[in-house]
């Protein structure tokens, strides 16, 4: 199977020009015979980078509050046209499609990664467990609905997104459903997805593809609250889209500063060679003694009967 990493500049708070972006990078990757495909962690329609650089913990100042209600106006829900449109383009194309998003649910943003299937449309909506620092003062915290694989080809193929990749137990879930290839979204950045893409791949025996954003704080639109702080500055968001296979070595070593997509042909049976000496779930797992109990429930946000 043919896979890549869509590593692309985000367009920041933009979910029209994000739908277009992607529908461009589905027909390239449609195009090249990419058969599955991963946007970068809240492709559409951005990261929250500000907090970061803005005192973004000050509590009730007004400017902050003015870049989250930015924020959430340029969020997209999960049955919103935006979805749509990428669903059909995936259909259209027959590509399956990860795509990073931030999903509104009235006042809340979470971030979340979809998979869009050619044949059923929307099969998951997975939002990150845990926030990372700065970010519990923009997103709110997830749950292990989508901690689920899908076939996709000869492949189960599971995501989680940024920093959760380091959560050993997270890995596990996936791994325990027979997971081949794995799927990692990043803001973007090389220094990011360096180690943890090999060590997935090393660990759970199976491919492992980063999908990084490349971002320019000149995208920053005119009227964002902290556009006169952020617009000069330089951008540490290059990318570092990679593929490593099931022995822990590079397939394709991290990518920084272009526009491109990141493929590689991948083989199942690689995976099941690999899985000779150790399988993490399975003849090397011992589950008369070790056991992983993961609640699958969506936390409902709905307090009316």
């Amino acid at each position: 199977m043919r896979v890549a990493a869509a590593q692309a500049r985000c367009p920041w708070l933009d979910s029209a020009a994000g739908v277009a972006k992607v529908v461009e990078f589905l027909e390239r990757a449609a195009a090249d015979h990419v058969e599955l495909v991963a946007f970068p962690e809240t492709f559409l329609s951005g990261y929250p980078f500000w907090v970061e650089q803005t005192g973004g913990a000050r509590f009730d100042d007004p400017d902050q509050k003015r870049a989250y209600a930015a924020y959430l106006d340029a969020a997209v829900e999960v049955d919103g046209p935006e979805l749509r449109v990428i669903a059909e383009a995936a259909r259209d194309l027959n590509v399956f499609t990860y795509l990073g998003i931030t999903e509104r649910v009235r006042g809340t943003v979470y971030c979340s990664l979809v998979a869009f299937s050619p044949g059923e449309g929307i099969v998951g909506v997975h939002r990150k467990l845990m926030p990372t620092h700065e970010e519990r003062l923009v997103w709110g915290i997830g749950d292990g609905h989508g901690l689920r694989t899908h076939r996709v080809g000869g492949f189960a193929v599971g995501g989680l997104i940024c920093w959760e990749n380091w959560m050993p137990l997270a890995r596990h879930a996936l791994y325990a459903q027979g997971e081949s290839l794995h799927v990692s979204v990043w803001p973007g950045s090389s220094g990011l997805t360096g180690d943890i893409t090999r060590f997935i791949a090393r660990e759970g025996r199976v491919y492992s593809l980063a999908a990084g954003a490349l971002l320019s704080y000149a995208d920053i639109p005119a009227d964002f609250p902290f556009h006169d702080r952020l617009a000069d500055r330089a951008s540490r968001y290059d990318g570092g889209s990679a593929i490593a296979g099931p022995d822990g070595q590079w397939v394709v070593p991290p990518v920084s500063g272009e526009e491109c997509l990141v493929t590689a042909d991948i083989d199942p049976a690689v995976v099941r060679a690999e899985r000779h000496n150790f399988d993490p779930a399975g003849h090397y797992a011992r589950a008369d003694i070790l056991h992983l109990q993961v609640d699958r429930r969506r936390v409902s946000t709905d307090f009316l009967d």
